[in-house]
């Protein structure tokens, strides 16, 4: 289902679009079953190695508590979720009383299962569909590797927060994924499920977006920098060229 907010809207304009953005945690897959499993994972690893550590972490407050610290304690990592969690391990066996050199190997257990993504069922037809049509860079926050993951065959390239300096919805990312394309922002369209990060961001850096809502949500922000279209799944992307032009 193809939707155009409402009077507020700007016009989507497919004619100027020559790349694509897309964001990728929640916008290709779910991005919370696979963080479940790695953290499982690391606790699995953790029970053998740093039992008291597992203990501690079994505990969802003080897994909670401690994270939290971390981020409070390292402002400067905000854009880096894989140094937050590297320093979170590291602070649980500190907490714990066991070795802290531990933290590196943990961090490779959770980091390996976090690319064990199940993609959504029509991801793959839709990056086909796309990566036809125009160049596709990933625009991500988080630490997913499109080429471990086995899909960076449809992206030109890869921009993420950990590795540029900055997230979304600074518009700055937003205007290197552009230069990476080899295209100007406003002929970018930005894709992905988060209303401000990825719609608002994208509008505001001068790009077009388009919000996937599987949920069907109402618009959750101000009319400040809206969306061109929202979809409810990924194969409504492509059914754009088909509805608009």
């Amino acid at each position: 289902m193809i939707s155009h907010a409402n009077t507020c809207t700007p016009l989507l304009d497919l004619s100027r679009v020559r790349a694509i953005t897309l964001d990728l945690d929640d916008t290709l897959w779910p991005v919370w079953p696979t963080i479940e499993r790695a953290e499982q994972a690391l606790r699995a690893w953790l029970l053998t190695t740093a039992p008291a550590t597992a203990a501690l972490l079994a505990v969802p407050e003080t897994a909670r508590a401690i994270r939290a610290g971390v981020v409070a304690a390292h402002p400067q990592l905000s854009h880096d979720l894989s140094a937050l969690r590297r320093e979170s391990i590291r602070a649980a066996l500190h907490a714990a009383g066991e070795d802290t050199a531990l933290a590196e190997r943990g961090y490779e257990v959770f980091f390996a299962e976090r690319q064990r993504v199940d993609l959504y069922e029509d991801a793959l037809e839709t990056l086909e569909c796309l990566a036809v049509r125009h160049p596709l860079v990933a625009l991500s926050n988080g630490n997913a590797d499109i080429q471990l993951i086995g899909i960076g065959q449809y992206f030109r390239a890869s921009v993420s927060a950990r590795e540029f300096g900055v997230a979304k919805p600074d518009a700055r990312i937003f205007l290197a994924a552009a230069e990476a394309a080899g295209v100007a922002p406003h002929e970018v369209l930005h894709v992905g499920d988060d209303a401000a990060m990825d719609a608002q961001g994208a509008v505001a850096a001068g790009m077009q977006a388009v919000w996937i809502n599987r949920t069907g949500k109402p618009w959750p922000l101000d009319d400040t920098h809206l969306p061109h279209a929202t979809v409810t799944d990924l194969r409504g992307l492509c059914a754009l060229w088909n509805t608009v032009l």
